[in-house]
Order: C-alpha cells, then sequence, then structure tokens
C-alpha cells in the first residue's frame, strides 16, 4: 500500500467513528429542514478549515439547501466527491448509534452518514496535497431518499475528471474490494383511480370500486417483471391506498410501483399497458421519478487497476440495483465510481449498521482511486 493511502487512511479511521456517531445522532429523515441543518453544521465541522462552503438549492422544493464545499489547487484535474444526508429512518425510530462487537448501528449509518463521513475524510487527507488538484468539490444533498424531481446539479459539475460517490461499500465473492461502477434506471410509476362510491351494503353495485381496478391492474401490470430477461426489467408494485371506511365502495385510490431496467425507456410500454379505464373506474398514469442507469465499466476499468496497485489489493467494478446520485453524473463524468463508503447492512431498516474495521479499509479504498484520478507521485 503506497504511503499516501496508508497515512490518511489511518488518520481517517482515527476519527471516523466519533464522526459517525455526531452523525446518526442527528434524526435526519428527507424532508426534515432542521434535522439536516444540524446534520450539515456537523459536516462543515468536518471539512477543511478553509473549504469555500456554499449553500445551493435542493432539486426538491422545501427542502433544507444542499452544501458545496470547494478547495483549489494548483494541479489540472477536477474531482467531485458525492454523497447524501437524509435517511428514510424516520423521527419516531430514531436511535443514537449503539456499538455492538464490531458493528456501528443506527439509522443511516451505511446510507449513507457512514459514506459522508470518508467524503469528508478523504477531502481532509487530499487538502495537505493542493498540487494535485485544480478544484476538489463535496456535494452532499438533503433529499437523495424521496427527491421525484429533476437533479439540478449535473450541469454545474460536468466538466469535472472524476466523481466519486460514497455509497455503501461491499467486498466481491473472492475477497476483493468492490466498487460501483454499473446501476440500473429506476422509476416510479403511480396510477390514480377514480371510480364512484355507494353503500357497500344496500347499493354495492351502484358504485365502481377503485380498489378493485387497482389490484386487477397490479396483477396484470407486474406480468411485464422479467428482471432475466435482456432488458433486466423489474415491475413491482409497492403501495396501494384506496378506502376510507369499511362500508362505502371505494371511490378513489392510487397504486405505486417501482420499476428497474437497464434503460430508462424500459418504463415506457409498462406505463402504457395500464389501461385508461377499467369497469367504470378511470386510471391515470404517471412516471413520476426517473433516474438514469449508469454503466461505468469500460471507462475506469485502467483507473481501477492501477488504484488497486497503489492499494496492494484488488478493486474490482460491480453492479448494482440500487439508485444513487452517481447515476445522474455517469453520462457527463465518465470516471464515475460509486460505492465508497464503509461496508454495512441493514439500510433503510431499524437494524441498519456499519463493519466498524471497514472505515479504515474503505478509507484506503477511496483515497487510492483519488490518488490515481489525481495522478498522485507517491512512493
Amino acid at each position: 500500500m503506497h504511503q499516501f493511502v496508508a497515512d490518511g487512511a489511518a488518520e481517517i479511521a482515527s476519527r471516523a467513528q466519533r464522526e459517525l456517531e455526531a452523525l446518526v445522532a442527528v434524526s435526519s429523515p428527507s424532508g426534515d429542514v432542521d434535522g439536516a441543518e444540524e446534520a450539515i453544521a456537523l459536516c462543515a465541522a468536518f471539512l477543511p478549515p478553509d473549504a469555500d462552503i456554499e449553500r445551493v438549492q435542493c432539486s426538491t422544493p422545501g427542502s433544507a439547501p444542499d452544501l458545496i464545499a470547494g478547495l483549489s489547487g494548483g494541479g489540472s484535474h477536477r474531482l467531485l466527491l458525492l454523497g447524501h444526508l437524509d435517511t428514510v429512518i424516520g423521527h419516531q425510530s430514531h436511535a443514537p448509534l449503539r456499538h455492538e462487537g464490531d458493528r456501528l448501528y443506527g439509522p443511516g449509518a451505511v446510507d449513507m452518514k457512514g459514506g459522508v463521513v470518508l467524503a469528508l475524510g478523504v477531502a481532509r487527507a487530499l487538502a495537505a496535497h493542493r498540487d494535485s488538484f485544480a478544484e476538489l468539490t463535496v456535494l452532499l444533498v438533503t433529499d437523495e431518499e424521496w427527491r421525484i424531481e429533476e437533479f439540478r446539479h449535473v450541469e454545474r459539475f460536468a466538466s469535472y475528471h472524476a466523481c466519486l460517490c460514497f455509497e455503501g461499500g461491499q467486498l466481491t465473492a473472492d475477497g476483493d474490494e468492490g466498487v460501483v461502477v454499473q446501476r440500473k434506471a429506476a422509476g416510479t410509476m403511480r396510477v390514480a383511480a377514480t371510480g364512484r362510491a355507494a353503500h357497500s351494503g344496500s347499493a354495492p353495485d351502484q358504485g365502481r370500486n377503485a380498489l378493485l381496478a387497482l389490484a386487477a391492474t397490479a396483477i396484470e401490470v407486474a406480468k411485464h417483471h422479467h428482471p432475466g430477461g435482456a432488458e433486466r426489467l423489474s415491475v413491482v408494485p409497492t403501495v396501494v391506498r384506496s378506502g376510507d371506511a369499511f362500508n362505502v365502495v371505494p371511490a378513489e385510490g392510487e397504486l405505486l410501483f417501482d420499476m428497474r431496467a437497464d434503460l430508462s425507456q424500459s418504463f415506457d410500454p409498462v406505463c402504457a399497458a395500464v389501461p385508461r379505464e377499467l369497469d367504470g373506474v378511470s386510471l391515470e398514469t404517471k412516471l413520476q421519478r426517473v433516474w438514469p442507469g449508469m454503466d461505468s465499466r469500460e471507462a475506469t476499468r485502467a483507473l481501477l487497476e492501477r488504484a488497486g496497485a497503489r492499494l496492494g489489493q484488488r478493486i474490482v467494478g460491480v453492479a448494482r440495483g440500487g439508485a444513487s446520485d452517481a447515476s445522474h453524473f455517469a453520462p457527463s463524468i465518465p470516471l464515475t465510481v460509486d460505492g465508497l463508503g464503509p461496508r454495512g447492512g441493514g439500510a433503510h431498516t431499524p437494524n441498519e449498521f456499519v463493519l466498524a474495521p471497514s472505515l479504515r479499509e474503505r478509507a484506503a479504498v477511496a483515497l487510492a482511486l483519488a490518488a490515481e484520478v489525481l495522478a498522485m507521485e507517491d512512493s
């Protein structure tokens, strides 16, 4: 392992658990402005002291402004470090970080406050080598977990040489350090049903049952689910809401589908499969959220090989199904690598955890990649 990587990873690891404990202590579910502001204040304190901090409009109206922190140097390359501070765990399920052996449990620990801690540590390590970069930027957003609007930061960073995103990390089946270089496109389809109410006891057939129409739609549209096919398309009904009383034919309702595929164009036939009317119930379909796919396998192949040599261990590009903000940057920043955060599990659940030893191990992976992106000289 090259000296810069070893020393930097040790320094990051010496602070990482305390910083993670501080961030997890802040309950910051998507949309909570106070929680986001408190988390951002902590991150600002963990940044290099002379970083230029800017608060910019979030992609989701009503959310706390995003954080952009920049450093300028004398090098030639621009590097973006990317993360998010919002979690899916609400205030009612929030708990402080707890230690059980090598596991650090807490809401958002792996998705992705642990990754944010590593991104800030990488920024501090690189700040001591200003001649290695032209621009070093940390972007932390507050709405990744619930955004349905267009992501607003892509154009600003289109000229950057590389983007490193710190979603949770992993090992490959062979025990190599895995980083994410391929992700599926993601889409959320909403089907709104409008029928007619009626007394379910005395006049049930005078109604037009929105719930039945949505149930039939869920079953029929789910037949498009074919993750083993050429498009790797998954179509999963995830939420249905209908009805206000036990004795009334439900007149309204909505149905949500989560869809994933290699290309977002695969979602169009699924949307078209929803009829406009079913048994007297009108159905309106809207694709509420579309995130692009990501495929930087070829573009990053040589980079991963060189970074592995610097690390002293193979770094292998892997695919992952979940969505990430890295996917938005990959089309304009070919050297986009994700999954640089610590290893763990239980994301989006009360049992979410980070493996404590992986904080140092994944810091080393991220530093090796950053050093190769910037072509840093090292012994």
